[in-house]
């Protein structure tokens, strides 16, 4: 439907049962599938949601943005990444995301989000892609999503995502081996 970016703000209205896309494509496209379900909308889908809305952490986590949270030796405060200033300025990134997850719920769909790549691109900063994610984990599941985690599986010791899971030449995307896991992850909660 769109780049990761394109689904952190505000990116639809909740319309009654439904919602309506504010990008014209976006739009077009979920019409079409909700067609293919023979669902008039989203709150009368009759499979459940699998989303990865607002999970874009490495966007999130673009350096620049955090500039301003740093000493003058590049360091965050102690606590910062941990604390409720970091985890607002994150709800508030990610809030469109969120508002859309909060809606599906309370039409009654199963809705689960799966946890992306666990790849951390050049533009982003590590740290806050971790403490990110931790902070929008944690809203998810306060909204009652559930959450497909994969990263004991396919990380190494450092966190980040191992190379047999990685799209080869993409800093951000893994590869058909992780979607096969995602796929069976998927299954194994009776999807």
């Amino acid at each position: 439907m769109g780049s990761g970016r394109d689904f952190l703000g505000p990116f639809f209205d909740p319309e009654g049962a439904d919602v309506v896309f504010r990008d014209a494509e976006a739009q077009r496209l979920y019409r079409r599938f909700l067609e293919a379900l023979g669902a008039p909308s989203l709150g009368r889908s009759p499979v459940p949601l699998v989303c990865t809305f607002g999970l874009s952490a490495h966007t999130v986590a673009t350096r620049e943005n955090w500039a301003i949270h740093r000493d003058a030796h590049g360091a965050h405060a102690p606590g910062f990444l941990g604390g409720d200033l970091f985890a607002a300025l994150v709800r508030t990134t990610a809030r469109g995301a969120l508002a859309f997850y909060e809606h599906a719920v309370a039409l009654g769909l199963r809705v689960l989000a799966l946890m992306p790549p666990q790849r951390v691109p050049a533009m982003s900063d590590p740290a806050v892609f971790f403490a990110a994610q931790h902070v929008l984990c944690a809203e998810l599941v306060e909204r009652g999503v559930e959450v497909v985690d994969l990263r004991a599986r396919v990380t190494d010791r450092s966190g980040l995502q191992r190379p047999a899971f990685c799209e080869a030449d993409d800093p951000i995307h893994g590869n058909l081996a992780f979607g096969r896991l995602l796929v069976a992850d998927l299954l194994d909660r009776g999807l």
